[in-house]
């Protein structure tokens, strides 16, 4: 069996199919040896894991997955990887390649064709470009999935994982707090990836929730009125929302008022029971 972490056998592998690397697919390949049996661990728990992962790249997390996964679907945008791809993982009859790009594909349809029965997480090394569209499609597709371990970069893992109400949080960490519980597990730093990247990454998971936290009276609204108040971060929520929203200022400061809230609170100082209450008030009342 290939060691897919050493760096002459990559790049014996790559030269081999004439593959080079492309920069807008932010591709960077794992050669830690420690980081990829660290995550698997991580993302299979039991006997009848089933696993997505996204962006097998050459194949060294599929390959980890596989060992411990019942079944390992791994979802590859770039197909000129197709040939490396049926190279390494080879040794494996537990691994299936979709070539398709994530944010276009049906995951819930891919679950049910694939996971017969099993319990499912996604696992992925994300490169930094995608990695708000895709962590959001996971969650607001209302996957029948345990729950998310992909690697991210480390000031996006440390946003995603704040608490709602610190100075790191920002919209989509509403979003993920809503959707999941979320906890970083361990630091990769950027010499573990070849090409080495400029930055360093964490891997965290997203145990995904039952039910949301909070109920909020119609979710879409809710989001938009979060994205709203986080756009202009510097400006109060007050500000910031009626710009974006055009709803009434005065209004909106009687409901701060009401729940005993300075007029000057950034969307940052606020929970996410706090952002929950503020919008259910200003739906009933301004329909926003």
């Amino acid at each position: 069996m290939m060691k897919l972490t050493n760096l002459n056998i990559i790049k014996a592998i790559l030269n081999e199919n004439g593959f080079t690397f492309k920069k807008a697919l932010g591709q960077n390949f794992l050669i830690n040896p420690n980081v990829c049996p660290k995550m698997a661990e991580y993302a299979c728990e039991g006997d009848n894991a089933g696993v997505i992962e996204i962006g097998p790249g050459i194949g060294v997390l599929t390959a980890e997955l596989a060992k411990k996964a019942k079944k390992v679907v791994a979802v590859e945008i770039d197909e000129r990887l197709k040939n490396v791809l049926a190279q390494t993982l080879a040794p494996f009859d537990n691994t299936e390649v979709v070539f398709a790009d994530v944010l276009k594909l049906d995951i819930n349809k891919l679950i049910k064709e694939k996971f017969c029965g099993m319990q499912v997480t996604v696992c992925a090394n994300l490169p930094y470009y995608i990695t708000s569209p895709v962590i959001m499609k996971l969650l607001e597709d209302r996957l029948p999935i345990e729950k998310i371990v992909v690697m991210v970069q480390k000031e996006a893992a440390e946003r995603l994982c704040a608490p709602v109400g610190s100075r790191e949080s920002g919209a989509i960490t509403v979003a993920v707090n809503y959707y999941s519980e979320p906890k970083i597990l361990f630091k990769v730093s950027r010499g573990s990836f070849y090409p080495k990247p400029n930055v360093d990454s964490a891997v965290i998971s997203l145990n995904i929730r039952k039910q949301p936290p909070v109920n909020v009276e119609d979710e879409r609204s809710f989001f938009g009125f979060v994205r709203a108040a986080f756009q202009q971060r510097r400006k109060t929520i007050v500000n910031s929302v009626s710009s974006s929203l055009n709803i009434d200022k005065q209004k909106f400061l009687q409901i701060l008022d009401d729940l005993t809230l300075s007029p000057a609170i950034r969307a940052e100082s606020l929970k996410l029971e706090q952002l929950a209450e503020i919008f259910n008030r200003l739906y009933k009342e301004m329909a926003i």
